[in-house]
């Protein structure tokens, strides 16, 4: 499912138009699976056709109220091209990332509870669960520096992220990358919902039974064998926006 209007706005390309409304559309999601925190954590996304320029949230809105006209279009440099303001972490994060991976094309960064909770963990993800399974070979780790307001740690984001699709920050949340932004919502729900499991478990006070790695070994072969991540389970999910006007 696409949600579109009709004509994008200005001189504005349909691509980028189609990209912003999906961006407005995972914040609301967001809202709804209440994985926010307050106005403090932010998605991004890449803008199609163009060099270096991405689109975060505009630093203060929360994230049931973002719309697609809303959304701040920024450089590398950290230039508004438009109007807007931006969380300054927000954009070392994600610009991090975006610079460091050509492929990656979205990027999802949130606080949640039980995220920051394994997060300060020294073991991180166990593999206990079958979520856990299928995102463990997609995580790094990447050590907490404060909040992420020096530019020079985007250079150790990029290289702590690597290869993999996903990271547990440190004593911080998580983070998502991704082709799509279908691909990087998956990614982070099941990331999110593997953390929250692992919290419960652990509260259980019983001895918790570790998989074995070849499982999540086999997952990640998988993955990489299939195209149109997350496609199946966007398209279910906006269903939960239906009657929102986000796509404005």
């Amino acid at each position: 499912m696409a949600v579109t209007q009709l004509k994008p706005k200005g001189n504005m390309s349909e691509a980028e138009w189609q990209t912003r409304c999906d961006l407005a559309a995972l914040y609301r999601i967001l809202a709804r699976f209440r994985m926010t925190d307050f106005i403090y954590t932010h998605l991004s996304a890449r803008v199609p056709g163009e060099e270096g320029t991405f689109l975060l949230n505009e630093y203060g809105e929360p994230f049931d109220k973002v719309t697609a006209s809303s959304l701040v279009k920024l450089d590398f440099d950290g230039n508004v091209i438009g109007d807007g303001e931006f969380n300054q972490a927000g954009f070392t994060i994600h610009s991090a990332v975006l610079m460091a991976r050509p492929d990656v094309n979205a990027v999802t960064h949130v606080h949640t509870r039980a995220s920051v909770a394994v997060s300060a963990q020294k073991r991180g993800l166990l593999p206990i669960s079958q979520q856990a399974m299928i995102v463990l070979g997609h995580v790094s780790y990447h050590d907490y520096e404060g909040v992420a307001l020096d530019l020079d740690e985007r250079e150790r984001l990029g290289a702590d992220l690597g290869d993999k699709r996903a990271m547990i920050l440190r004593n911080h949340g998580l983070l998502t990358a991704a082709e799509t932004i279908p691909a990087a919502w998956q990614l982070l729900y099941w990331l999110d919902c593997a953390c929250q499991i692992q919290i419960d478990a652990m509260a259980g006070g019983s001895e918790l039974i570790k998989l074995p790695m070849d499982i999540a070994d086999g997952m990640m072969e998988r993955y990489k064998q299939k195209t149109g991540h997350g496609e199946r389970e966007w398209k279910a999910v906006l269903q939960m926006l239906d009657g929102e006007n986000y796509a404005r």
